[in-house]
């Protein structure tokens, strides 16, 4: 369905908030800008940010929905005679190989990782974000292989999935804060993530395979 006139410019506005706020949060710390700051620097009233985002959190990690999705989406969208867990490893070493902004391989990425370091209320923000990641790829995987409500695997495998995806993630923050180049990373993170996949039981890559 095509996207109507009103639905675009709430859109529109809506990013151009969030870029706005990014901006702030970068230059002056997360903390020390308001919601009524970022209302002022967009020209719109703080009512108006409200409406859009509900916290100062939501305007920081204003991608989230994507995000907990993500593996979700790799997973749904998994080849023939491919499991779950290599779908993911698959698609996130495309990710790491591409040097891609996703993964946090950009240049800049080190002022962002610094901007949730330095402020507790983002952190906490990130570990709920990362447990939501868990549940919405375990009710994926429930619902891909049929599984019983109580049937412990979805979750468990849900979670080795996740921990290499955290994983990964962490240590691309970590060198990054370090002022390294993406490319370098990248080279390092497709090895890190070669010894992950060596960790996981066959258990784990072998659950959740796509059928003919």
């Amino acid at each position: 369905m095509a996207e109507g006139l009103r639905e675009r410019k709430k859109r529109e506005t809506r990013q151009r908030i969030s870029d706005i706020a990014t901006g702030l949060f970068l230059e002056h710390g997360f903390a020390a800008v308001t919601m009524a700051d970022v209302a002022e620097a967009a020209d719109v009233s703080v009512n108006t940010v409200y409406n859009y985002f509900p916290a100062k959190e939501d305007l920081f990690f204003d991608r989230s929905a994507g995000v907990v999705e993500q593996l979700s989406r790799w997973v749904r969208a998994r080849d023939t005679g491919e499991s779950a867990a290599r779908a993911v490893l698959r698609e996130l070493r495309g990710e790491i190989e591409a040097v891609s902004p996703k993964v946090g391989l950009m240049e800049g990425y080190d002022r962002f990782m610094r901007c949730i370091h330095e402020a507790p209320p983002l952190r906490s923000r990130l570990w709920s974000l990362q447990q939501e990641i868990h549940d919405h790829l375990e009710a994926t995987l429930r619902e891909e292989t049929g599984a019983a409500d109580d049937d412990p695997l979805p979750g468990l495998v849900a979670g080795q999935i996740c921990w290499i995806h955290r994983t990964v993630f962490v240590a691309i923050g970590r060198e990054m804060v370090k002022g390294r180049k993406p490319a370098e990373v990248s080279r390092e993170m497709l090895v890190l993530l070669d010894e992950a996949e060596d960790l996981l039981g066959e258990r784990v890559l072998g659950y959740a395979v796509r059928g003919a």
